[in-house]
Order: structure tokens, then C-alpha cells, then sequence
């Protein structure tokens, strides 16, 4: 078109349906850069979560560096900087302490029921979606992961997670040796 007039966002518009620039989506449609969440706010939604739900971001330093300062920003306030339930909110008496990553009722939760709770809260928590992007949520998961101990940390236990960038600090340097490049069927 020569000419491309614009109209403000709630003003009145002759060539589109009911007079309004301002249209509703059409149904079905999904905002750019956005997945839909397929498990639902229910109970059961929360359990599936917890059985198919997997960490697709890869355990490395860059990432659990990013999970460490996303939690202390959004998380610490309630859970504290160590995961004990000990955040300045609790410290002041205003709500009563959330367990301890590290406890017998956390330090087991599949990491799908975490993302689900962060997705969608639960009991006093509210849902954190609207100010973390899905791969955020999966590099604080990796960062609880670690402060839950031995048995959830890959990095804590001294053994990287299959495909994980991260190394144990004990770990030997890699070897200067280039690798053998993988079979490709053909």
C-alpha cells in the first residue's frame, strides 16, 4: 500500500468487524514465543507432571549460575538463600515457613513437580508464570536440584548427568585427544 494509515489501539475503525481496531485473537491462536502448558491446575494434572515432566535444559555452569540468580530474586524472599524455608517473609512472622528443599517431603518431588508448582503455585505459593519464562523455571529447578544434596545434584554426587556440560571439581581434565565423530547411520 502507498499509504498504511494507523489508528490508535481502542479507536474506532470502519474497515475491521465491530468498528474497534482493538480485535480479540482468534481462537486457538498461541502468542508468539509461547508454548501452551499441556498439564492442567488440578490434581491430577500435578501428578502427570511429576511422571512425564522432564528437565529439557542442559545441566552446565551458565545455566545453574542463571538458576542461583533467578532464585535469590524470586524465590529466596520465602524459601531463603539455602532452601531452608528461612526468607525474610517467614523471618518476620507473616507466613509460615514452606519446608525445607532439603526435607523428606521435598528432596524426592520429581523435578516435573516442580515445574508445575512454579507454573501454577501451590498451598501459599502463588503461580510464578507471568514473571518467568519456562526455560527460567527449569534453571531454578537445576539450582534446587543442588541444594537439596547428593541425591538430586548430579553435581553433587561427583557424577555429571548424562549429557551435562558439568564436570565434579574432583574430575580430571579432558584429555587433548580429539573424539571419535559419532556413527551417522548412512
Amino acid at each position: 500500500m502507498y499509504r498504511s494509515p494507523s489508528y490508535e489501539t481502542y479507536s474506532e475503525n470502519p474497515i475491521l468487524p465491530e468498528g474497534m481496531t482493538a480485535q480479540v485473537p482468534a481462537h486457538g491462536s498461541i502468542a508468539r514465543g509461547h508454548m501452551p502448558y499441556a498439564y492442567p491446575n488440578t490434581p491430577e494434572g500435578y501428578e502427570m507432571a511429576g511422571q512425564q515432566l522432564k528437565n529439557p535444559v542442559p545441566l552446565t555452569e551458565e545455566n545453574l549460575a542463571e538458576g542461583k540468580e533467578l532464585f535469590l530474586k524470586f524465590c529466596s524472599h520465602c524459601h531463603g538463600k539455602n532452601g531452608k524455608g528461612d526468607g525474610t517473609i517467614i523471618k518476620n512472622d507473616k507466613f509460615p515457613a514452606p519446608p525445607a528443599y532439603d526435607s523428606p517431603a521435598l528432596k524426592d518431588l520429581p523435578e516435573g513437580k516442580m515445574f508445575h508448582t512454579i507454573t501454577y503455585g501451590k498451598n501459599l505459593m502463588g503461580s510464578h508464570a507471568s514473571q518467568l519464562e519456562p526455560e527460567q523455571r527449569w534453571k531454578i529447578i537445576h539450582f534446587i536440584q543442588t541444594l537439596q544434596g547428593p541425591k538430586a545434584s548430579a553435581e553433587s554426587t561427583g557424577t555429571a548427568a548424562a549429557g551435562s556440560d558439568v564436570a565434579p571439581a574432583d574430575a580430571a581434565p579432558a584429555s587433548a585427544a580429539p573424539a571419535a565423530a559419532p556413527a551417522t547411520g548412512k
